[in-house]
């Protein structure tokens, strides 16, 4: 029975310390200096406090359902349902490498090409390569600071991450095909720290597909984070595509550093959870840099999608464009809130930003808060956010040639993504996720 303070109860719900030494004392083999990361997280964590609608971080978010009680850390002893791993492999995309994880434990994974081996790329669970690439993960794992407003979750994902994937491409080295990541949850009430480090060295060529999914329609929570590294000259680009169950409270951390003539593109997908909460950080470090961010959702019953980004531009020369697209149906509500940081010596940055919201419902809600901050003289950026409805002329026009009301809705949304889904070049990716869209579509109202 814990015997924890009102205090810590309030600050760290399910979290405290009793379950904390339990977690520890399940990962005692790992190196000295990761556990010690881990504490000091952790009372990083239960000293912080929480989230309040005060914190303009936090502005416009649903506070009274971000909970952090009523959940617990699986045990290795959890069962994993034989489906969840056929339907990882079932994914139908070409992939080099492929790891799955089921409540944060390694369950599966498809070894990376002998010739991608022989060349150096490692595509690993994180426990492994604390043993191999430890200096890496030192150097690399949540190496940049929180500036978006979860510093607090953060530290609990830090002190409770129970594994993740490793991948590392060496210089000169290019990928053709994805390399695959699956973070299942499973079991009521169960707490996952999905992780995936992604180090891409000079002139190489890597594409990461992160899929976030429930293996049951139970109340889950997820907080997982990212690491992307782009060394000079580079092309990174991540996938990121969540479908956790519909009670599943979600956060996800992602941070991107961009060195010298690299582009990095990511996209993320937001399709399930009741509250989902996504920060994205991108930093452009060195002349040359771009920094392309993408994202579409489709909120549907009483979704929450809340989205926090920050676009900084630290050296000259540095490009960045993001542009986040929502389709709103029934009583769902999202948030954007972005920023673009231009530093002194930052000359010549070329800063694009862009919010549209494709209001279905009289009953959603759309909150856009873009900004910026320039510090320097020479620069081009741009920023916006837009809330429209369906052209009724292109409804009437589908409507007038026999096609019914929902499915001329469902092809206008298509159309709506369709700008983002156009800038992937990765073969079968797109129709991929035009696939998971319609999916959405069809479990409407189920």
């Amino acid at each position: 029975m814990s015997t924890a303070s009102p205090k810590e109860i309030s600050l760290t719900g399910s979290f405290g310390a009793s379950v904390f030494a339990d977690h520890l004392s399940a990962v005692a083999g790992e190196p000295a200096w990761w556990l010690e990361r881990k504490r000091e997280s952790h009372t990083a964590f239960a000293a912080a406090a929480l989230p309040r609608r005060t914190d303009e971080s936090w502005r416009f978010s649903s506070l009274g359902a971000l909970t952090l009680d009523g959940f617990a850390i699986p045990g290795s002893s959890v069962g994993v349902d034989g489906t969840v791993l056929t339907a990882a492999a079932a994914f139908p995309v070409p992939t080099a490498a492929r790891l799955s994880f089921v409540n944060g434990r390694p369950a599966g994974s498809h070894a990376i090409a002998p010739e991608l081996a022989a060349r150096g790329v490692v595509v690993i669970p994180l426990s492994k390569a604390l043993e191999t690439h430890g200096e890496l993960l030192r150097q690399h794992f949540m190496a940049q600071p929180q500036r978006l407003g979860s510093a607090k979750f953060a530290a609990l994902h830090t002190a409770f991450v129970a594994d993740g994937a490793f991948i590392y491409v060496p210089r000169g080295v290019e990928i053709d095909q994805p390399i695959l990541v699956s973070h299942w949850a499973f079991g009521a009430g169960a707490a996952v720290f999905p992780h995936t480090l992604v180090l891409a060295e000079e002139n190489s060529r890597v594409t990461v597909i992160d899929r976030f999914g429930s293996a049951d329609a139970e109340a889950h929570f997820a907080l997982g984070a990212n690491d992307l590294y782009a060394g000079h000259g580079s092309q990174v680009t991540y996938l990121g595509v969540q479908d956790w169950s519909r009670k599943t409270v979600s956060l996800q951390l992602n941070s991107t550093v961009v060195r010298r003539d690299a582009r990095v593109r990511s996209l993320n997908l937001h399709l399930g959870g009741k509250l989902a909460r996504h920060e994205s950080l991108s930093q452009l470090q060195a002349p040359g840099a771009f920094s392309e961010m993408l994202a579409l959702t489709i909120a549907t019953e009483e979704q929450e999608f809340d989205q926090r980004t920050l676009q900084i531009h630290q050296a000259p020369n540095t490009r960045s464009d993001l542009l986040y697209k929502n389709a709103l149906m029934d009583r769902t509500r999202t948030i954007f809130s972005g920023l673009i940081i231009v530093d002194p010596d930052a000359q010549k940055t070329d800063a694009y930003q862009s919010n549209r919201n494709l209001m279905l419902s009289d009953d959603a809600e759309a909150n856009s808060l873009p900004g910026l901050e320039i510090q320097a003289n020479d620069v081009r950026c741009t920023h916006g956010a837009t809330s429209a409805r369906i052209d009724p002329e292109q409804e009437f026009y589908l409507r007038a040639r026999g096609i019914p009301p929902d499915k001329a809705e469902e092809l206008l949304i298509f159309g709506f993504f369709e700008e983002v889904l156009a800038r992937l070049d990765t073969p079968g990716v797109p129709d991929l996720l035009r696939g998971l869209v319609q999916s959405k579509f069809s479990a409407r109202g189920r």
